[in-house]
Order: structure tokens, then C-alpha cells, then sequence
């Protein structure tokens, strides 16, 4: 047996899953063992050539990648992030067809079987709606008892949404799913959006490390720059990435485990809140962060840790959400490779 940790990733790329997965293919301690694949920033077509785009770009031709749901679990597919991402979600570059196929299994047995494969020790990592691991669950509610842990990228734990006033993206986007997933297993990690905009860093900066002289660094300034040109334009100096937060807290040492709910209907649809006492809110630790490192890029992007206690959610800063920089790196110590993200 390998004694790397199997890692399970359930994405629907997008230019800041890429990040993510440019993260998670460059861990030493992980194997990345598929991409389960959703819809979500665009349409499912998309999101799987991404993903065999973005294997591709990282010689990872042996990944399965396993097509899942077309649209959200019961209503039909709200708005995407077509204007955030480009419309193939890639940044409209035009790259060539990826080399490869994506396999015949549906994304939910995938996660089901390789559950099996790995029970006890598999790192499931959702930087996407959750559509693809809801019907897993209804069709297995055990699965949580062979997930050594889950880490979601999804809510806004404080009510401060993106895409309304209480929502984020990924559970707006399905907040069926979410309520499935959240409320059936009984502990995960939530990286949040309040948690998201709390570690920005500067577009400046992260051209410098995008100039990298490598193929990885090529790829993926050509797709994010769409992306980061967006973001600057709203969202000031600071650009953001949700998924590559998330996948920072999923393959680094510390973590926060929650306990939260999503509401499926009403003025409150798609608001993630806490359920009973368990779903903390503190402000997310500043040492969490890591100093980037310019030659990152050179190999591809690399892993930062997780942040905080047991027991609580990957919150932001507290009060309004960017009312400080909560900048990674701010109190690190510098850790060769890691690098920063992208906006959702």
C-alpha cells in the first residue's frame, strides 16, 4: 500500500479549480487517484475537458477523470460563472483538445467505489457544487464512514454571500445538494467565502510568480488572465481563490471541522448557517498562510496549510468580511513552492 494519502477530488474547473488542481497534482504526500467531474462555473462539457486539459498540462494522463451530473440536484441550473471564467471556463484562450478521454463511470459510483478502495484513508476534496456527491450519499449513507476527511469549498458562514446577500456560489448554485451532503456526515471542513476574502494577496505579486519560465506558469496565467482582470476591476488590489484556499486547508497539516446546514428554499436559499453550536465562528489564524515563492511556478504550484482548531469552520475575519487583509504569507515562514489563487 502506497503511503501517500489517496485524494479524491469532486471540481467543476473553472480557473480557480485549476489552481487547485495544480496544487494537489504537485504534493509529495498525495496521490490524486480521480477527478470527479460537475457542472457549476460552466457546463459539464467544459468542466470535463478542463479537467483533461488541466491532467494534460501536469503528465497526469493515469488520473481517471469521471463525468457526473449535468445540472443541480432538483431545480434547473441557475446562472454559471461564464462571465467570471470565460465561457469554456478556461479563459476563452482556445487551447487544443486534450490528449484522452474522460472514463464511462458516473462520478457519484466513482466516489462510491473508490471509497471502498480506500475506506479509512481517502481525502475527498469538493472545490465544487456538491452535485456529484449528494446522490452518492442518498445511494450510500455510509460513505461518510469509509471518508477519512471531507473538506468543502461552499457558504457563507456569516452571511455574506457572492452571489446574494447570503449566498456563495457553489451552494446557491445547488443548495439541495449541500443540504444532502452537509447534513449527512457529521464532520467536515468548510472553507467559506467570508474565509476567502479574509487571504487575499496582491495582483501584483502574482504576476511576478505567473512569469514563471514554465509550461504549468504559461497555462495557467493564459487561462486566469480573463479571471484576474475581472477581479481587480470589482474587488481592488486583492485577488481571491476559494478552491485553492480550499485545497491549501485539505492537503496541509491544520484544520476546522464544522457542522453546518444549507437552507434549500426561500429568502434564505442557498444560505449556509450553523447547526446547533457547532459550526464556530472565529477569525481565521493569519499564520495559516504561506510567503509565495516565485519558483513555485517553475515545477507548479504547491500546497500551503490548513488553518485553526478543531471544531470550527475556515471563517473569515470578523465583522465585514474584507475589512482587513488577512493576506497569506502575512506571518509565515516562507515554505518553497506555495503559491496563491484565483477569484471564484
Amino acid at each position: 500500500m502506497s503511503e501517500k494519502i489517496p485524494l479524491l477530488i469532486d471540481t467543476d474547473p473553472g480557473v480557480d479549480d485549476a489552481l487547485a488542481l495544480l496544487m494537489a497534482f504537485d504534493s509529495d504526500a498525495h496521490d490524486v487517484v480521480g477527478l470527479t467531474i460537475a457542472a457549476g462555473n460552466v457546463g459539464l462539457g467544459h468542466t470535463v475537458r478542463n479537467a483533461l486539459k488541466l491532467r494534460e498540462v501536469v503528465g497526469r494522463p493515469d488520473v481517471p477523470v469521471f463525468p457526473g451530473c449535468e445540472g443541480p440536484l432538483v431545480h434547473a441550473p441557475r446562472e454559471d460563472a461564464a462571465h467570471v471564467h470565460g465561457r469554456d471556463g478556461f479563459g476563452d484562450i482556445g487551447y487544443p483538445d486534450p490528449v484522452g478521454a474522460a472514463t464511462g463511470e458516473h462520478a457519484a459510483l466513482a466516489i462510491l467505489r473508490l471509497s471502498h478502495e480506500h475506506a479509512g484513508r481517502l481525502l475527498l476534496v469538493a472545490p465544487g457544487p456538491l452535485t456529484n456527491l449528494a446522490p452518492a450519499l442518498r445511494l450510500d449513507p455510509t460513505l461518510p464512514q469509509r471518508v477519512a476527511r471531507l473538506v468543502v469549498m461552499g457558504g457563507a458562514v456569516t452571511g455574506h454571500g457572492n452571489i446574494t446577500p447570503v449566498a456563495e456560489f457553489n451552494v446557491g448554485f445547488d443548495p439541495e445538494s449541500a443540504h444532502v451532503v452537509l447534513s449527512g456526515f457529521p464532520d467536515y471542513d468548510l472553507a467559506d467565502w467570508e474565509a476567502t476574502i479574509a487571504h487575499g494577496f496582491h495582483h501584483r505579486r502574482a504576476e511576478d510568480w505567473l512569469a514563471a519560465d514554465s509550461p504549468r506558469a504559461r497555462f495557467y496565467e493564459a487561462i486566469s488572465r480573463q479571471t484576474r482582470l475581472w477581479s481587480e476591476d470589482r474587488r481592488g488590489e486583492l485577488w481571491h481563490s476559494a478552491d485553492a484556499l480550499t485545497m491549501a486547508s485539505g492537503t496541509g497539516a491544520g484544520r476546522r471541522a464544522g457542522a453546518c446546514r444549507a437552507a434549500a428554499g426561500g429568502g434564505d436559499r442557498g444560505r449556509v448557517g450553523p447547526r446547533h453550536d457547532r459550526c464556530g465562528l472565529e477569525p481565521a489564524d493569519r499564520r495559516s498562510g504561506q510567503r509565495p515563492d516565485p519558483a513555485a511556478l517553475r515545477s507548479g504550484p504547491v500546497r500551503g496549510p490548513g488553518t485553526g482548531r478543531p471544531g470550527r469552520s475556515l471563517t473569515g475575519c470578523p465583522g465585514q468580511p474584507g475589512s482587513r487583509s488577512c493576506a497569506w504569507g502575512a506571518e509565515a515562514a516562507r515554505m518553497p513552492g506555495s503559491v496563491p489563487s484565483t477569484a471564484q
